[in-house]
């Protein structure tokens, strides 16, 4: 008899996170579906990015959705505003920054539960991290708990009783350093990763915004060479 298929819709940015949680996701045995999003970010490099990540995993699928969250605005990764640059940690744990997007894992996490329940896949996988982070209010762990309460009095699927479904935050209570360790355990080329909010014309990181500094951080933590290629390694 054959054993069932698990199924898991697994957000892909391209980054660190999310590459790391599609690793694990594979390793506890599912067969992943990667979605995307193109939202109007100030850059399509992290697609790329997550292109070549699904690529190497071999993924079921790798879907990418276009949302126009620029039209939007009232974050400096889709309006017209200054990515923050050389904040220390306590500046970076001090308030939300405005690289926060607004309700966009919210947005994420609603296309993945419909694409989830197309395909009846019950566990959805994501790579917010309530430790090494930047404030944001939904990578906090009574958000990831709550949507997952709404999630299942959402759908016909979950109402009908055929599904359950499971938001997996496998890295949540991680730190960066133990994320990396995890990751190069798994076998991740973390080269291809690309984590950088404000990258120059060629997709080099700038190694000065949040997401740079605490990748850098991560990788020093870690005790691992870190991989990526700054602009001022450049000059």
């Amino acid at each position: 008899m054959n054993k069932k298929i698990k199924k898991a819709v697994v957000l892909s940015s391209g980054g660190l996170d999310s590459t790391t949680t599609l690793a694990i996701a594979i390793k506890e045995g599912y067969e992943c579906y990667s979605l995307s999003f193109f939202y109007g970010q100030r850059h399509k490099f992290e697609l790329t990015a997550a292109k070549k990540i699904t690529e190497k995993f071999d993924v079921k699928q790798h879907l990418v959705l276009n949302l126009d969250l620029d039209r939007i605005g009232g974050s400096s990764l889709t309006d017209d505003m200054d990515v923050p640059k050389n904040k220390n940690l306590k500046e970076m744990s001090n308030g939300i920054p405005t690289t926060y997007v607004p309700a966009r894992n919210t947005i994420f996490l609603s296309c993945a539960l419909a694409w989830g329940e197309v395909l009846g896949a019950s566990d959805i996988f994501i790579g917010v991290n309530a430790v090494d982070y930047s404030g944001y209010p939904d990578c906090r762990p009574e958000y990831i708990a709550a949507f997952e309460k709404m999630a299942n009095l959402a759908l016909k699927s979950t109402v009908e009783k055929k599904i359950s479904i499971r938001i997996r935050t496998p890295l949540l209570h991680m730190s960066k350093a133990d994320i990396i360790r995890t990751g190069i355990d798994l076998g991740i080329d973390y080269s291809i990763t690309h984590s950088c909010y404000d990258p120059d014309a060629k997709g080099l990181a700038c190694g000065m915004c949040d997401s740079c500094l605490l990748r850098k951080k991560g990788f020093n933590d870690a005790g691992i060479k870190d991989p990526t290629i700054y602009v001022n390694q450049c000059r």
